[in-house]
């Protein structure tokens, strides 16, 4: 123990004399989480502050426009600018001043219900509630009409979808009711006698889990904190790897060798030291969620009844990123190999893991990689207890695999080590 006691002392004093590692460890993630979770809060909001700018070239002026002029302002996500010419529209969204311009084609309205009277007289004639008409209606070829919309070319395809969607389902219960007016006005001369009923039959409903009473929505700060808690906790395989390779550069190993010190005491101080930064990251990373959002107009990060779980998991990842680092220290030969490599491989941990872009928007054979991660690991223990609101046991399959990633990767740090100075 006194052993271990003085290889911890030792890496205490050379962590804290590196002023720059100490600013990487610290400083970036703070910088990362509070910049990207400020930029994607919007993206989680159901109902955006900001609302969208939208041209709408309304050539139609009836009850068809009208109720997509309704249905638009209604949904709180657009502001709706009005103009009078099509090629005027296409202009500014292509030049991408706005993202999005709809064209309503002119008489939609009075076409659509020409449309819909011309195919319920010749069903009402067909079953012959209604005798044959020789009046051109049922003659008229009325040609289809087309809403038109131009997107910016860099609009996300999401929004197109999520536009292009709402709109036709706008449109269709438009042409619905459409089709239950006409009846009502062939079979019933009252008009005020209601004889078909327009509302939703089946509507949907969100059900989100619960802690006690209160309902868990996800939002920006439950998906950034952990993931960018996660990537600072593996960001510490640079300076360890780094640490280790100076030490064998400058000699410290050969000297450690001359007294009855092993490998494993040398690899546990450090993971000693490493591991109480991981959990000091993770605590300033909290401290962030909860005090500092609320001021930024973020929301606060909620952790009453979850912290015994969180720290749990940041444990075992902080022993995942510092197996990691004490392995890759252990075989590089240079800073230069140690520095690059290990940044470049946080980097490429954090994508398989689903920090940059979520495991279930992967093609398939990516999500059947993302498997391997350790950061992936951590990071679905982490949603676990923030938006599932798992219990230990829940996470446990998570909290083996990262602990086995640990001492799988001191075995081989050992064994490459050993064989490595064997005489």
């Amino acid at each position: 123990m006194h052993k271990l006691w003085a290889s911890t002392y030792k890496e205490f004093l050379l962590l804290t004399r590196d002023i720059g590692g100490i600013a990487i460890l610290f400083v970036m993630p703070i910088v990362l989480i509070i910049t990207i979770t400020i930029i994607q809060d919007s993206s989680f909001k159901t109902i955006g502050n900001n609302k969208i700018p939208i041209l709408l070239v309304d050539n139609d002026n009836g009850t068809v426009s009208e109720t997509i002029h309704n249905g638009l302002k209604s949904s709180n996500s657009f502001t709706i600018i009005e103009k009078q010419q099509e090629h005027e529209a296409k202009d500014l969204v292509f030049k991408g001043e706005y993202q999005l311009a709809i064209i309503i084609p002119k008489d939609l309205s009075t076409d659509l219900k020409k449309k819909v009277d011309q195919n319920v007289e010749g069903i009402l004639e067909k079953f012959g509630v209604e005798e044959e008409s020789e009046e051109i209606s049922l003659k008229q070829t009325i040609p289809n009409k087309e809403v038109r919309l131009y997107f910016d070319p860099a609009t996300q395809v999401t929004f197109k979808n999520s536009v292009k969607n709402g709109i036709d389902k706008m449109i269709s219960k438009i042409e619905t009711q459409s089709i239950y007016k006409a009846f009502q006005e062939q079979i019933s001369d009252d008009e005020s006698e209601v004889l078909f009923k327009t509302d939703n039959f089946i509507t949907f409903k969100e059900i989100m889990p619960k802690q006690g009473n209160k309902e868990i929505i996800p939002n920006s700060v439950q998906h950034n904190v952990p993931a960018w808690t996660l990537f600072a906790i593996f960001f510490i395989i640079v300076p360890l790897s780094i640490n280790i390779v100076k030490e064998k550069n400058q000699g410290t190993f050969v000297r450690l060798r001359t007294n009855p010190v092993s490998y494993a005491t040398v690899l546990g101080g450090k993971t000693a030291v490493y591991l109480a930064v991981c959990m000091i990251q993770f605590i300033i990373m909290l401290l962030i969620g909860v005090y500092i959002f609320p001021k930024l107009g973020l929301p606060e990060l909620e952790i009453s009844g979850r912290l015994l779980n969180l720290f749990i998991v940041a444990f075992f990842a902080g022993l995942a990123a510092i197996g990691l680092g004490l392995l890759l220290g252990t075989i590089a030969k240079t800073q230069e190999q140690s520095a690059p490599f290990g940044a470049t491989f946080v980097v490429i941990l954090a994508a398989l893991g689903g920090v940059w872009v979520p495991v279930f928007a992967m093609p398939q054979f990516m999500q059947i990689i993302s498997n391997i991660s350790p950061m992936n690991w951590g990071l679905n223990a982490f949603y676990d207890v923030f938006l599932r609101n798992a219990s230990i046991i829940e996470i446990v399959p998570e909290i083996i695999l990262l602990l086995l990633f640990f001492i799988i990767t001191v075995l081989i740090s050992i064994v490459y080590n050993e064989k490595k100075h064997a005489v």
